[in-house]
């Protein structure tokens, strides 16, 4: 399902809430770009007036609701309890990203939305608060102890879904332990993992979306007789993971050294254990397409028949980092 042309106007406030929290500068410009982007948000959601989406759209408007709640709440606080301000705003906008131990509503809101409206949750949405949370890097250990139980619940929590948007969601929550450490080293690196993220995930949404596979045994019902399937997928999900020499290890190849500069050795060692988790579960959805593979002789091909231009994108974008090193040998 592709948004209608009635829904351009939502997308642009959507995308121009976004753009006002960014260049805002203050508390208040930037809340107020929050709240235009969550009101953008709900009328894509409910584009088809069905009972799932009616009920995602409310239970995605009162969690962002609490968390600007809580926005406010530090605001009316500030001449009494100024020391508990950053700690509300914080807990806020980690709610609002879905970060642990706030993560609770984000798989269960992914399930009730489709692809489309699931990639701006995973992408566009995460921005502004993003971005907000970059002005409170001096509260280290809040931050921090989020980052690992994000690590932690997003490696543990895909290991017996079967559901590929919660398997999205809870890759999603892994990697926002990344990108909630990258805020300590600098601003250029949260944006930088933040860029490749949204583009391999991207990828991903496409492939599915295009097939309409919501669960595991969509995906098992797909032709096997295409290898082109069985070369695109693994090679997207094992370039989100993270798995070298693709794409998705060169932010995780940042990370790592910059984290090994600054000495976070302690939540360096719960990145890489949680990462090894996620590409666990990710081979669990391509050993099918391993196993079931059937040899097709290459004068039976027809190139690309079956492909979209969009999903011939992916492929290449999921192999810079194969080619990458390649300027280097000469």
């Amino acid at each position: 399902m592709i948004f209608p042309f009635s829904s351009f106007m939502f997308m642009l406030t959507l995308l121009l809430g976004s753009f006002l929290t960014v260049s805002s500068s203050s508390w208040f410009g930037m809340w107020i770009g929050l709240e235009i982007n969550l009101l953008s948000f709900i009328p894509l959601i409910l584009i088809k007036m069905n009972p799932l989406y009616s009920e995602t759209a409310l239970k995605y408007f009162l969690i962002q609701a609490l968390g600007s709640t809580f926005i406010i709440m530090s605001s009316c606080l500030y001449l009494s309890l100024s020391f508990s301000i950053s700690p509300l705003i914080i807990t806020a906008l980690l709610l609002k990203l879905g970060a642990a131990p706030f993560h609770f509503w984000f798989p269960h809101i992914m399930e009730g939305l489709s692809w489309p409206q699931a990639y701006i949750l995973l992408s566009i949405q995460k921005l502004a608060p993003m971005y907000m949370l970059s002005h409170l890097h001096s509260h280290y250990f809040m931050i921090m102890a989020s980052a690992i139980l994000s690590a932690l619940v997003g490696a543990l929590g895909g290991l017996n879904v079967l559901s590929l948007r919660k398997i999205m969601a809870f890759s999603s929550i892994n990697h926002m332990s990344w990108m909630l450490i990258a805020i300590f080293i600098s601003d250029f690196m949260w944006l930088v993992y933040f860029i490749f993220y949204i583009l391999i995930s991207l990828s991903i949404v496409v492939f599915f979306n295009s097939f309409q596979s919501y669960y595991f045994s969509d995906l098992l019902n797909l032709s096997y007789s295409n290898p082109y399937f069985t070369l695109l997928l693994p090679l997207n999900l094992l370039s989100l993971g993270g798995l070298p020499p693709f794409t998705g290890f060169i932010p995780k190849w940042f990370m790592i050294q910059s984290m090994l500069m600054n000495e976070m050795i302690f939540p360096l060692v719960f990145l890489i254990f949680s990462a090894l988790i996620t590409l666990y579960y990710y081979l669990r959805i391509l050993l099918p397409f391993i196993l079931f593979l059937n040899p097709v002789l290459i004068t039976n091909f027809k190139p690309f028949s079956l492909l979209s231009p969009a999903i011939i994108s992916s492929f290449l974008l999921n192999i810079i980092g194969i080619l990458l090193p390649i300027p280097f040998l000469f």
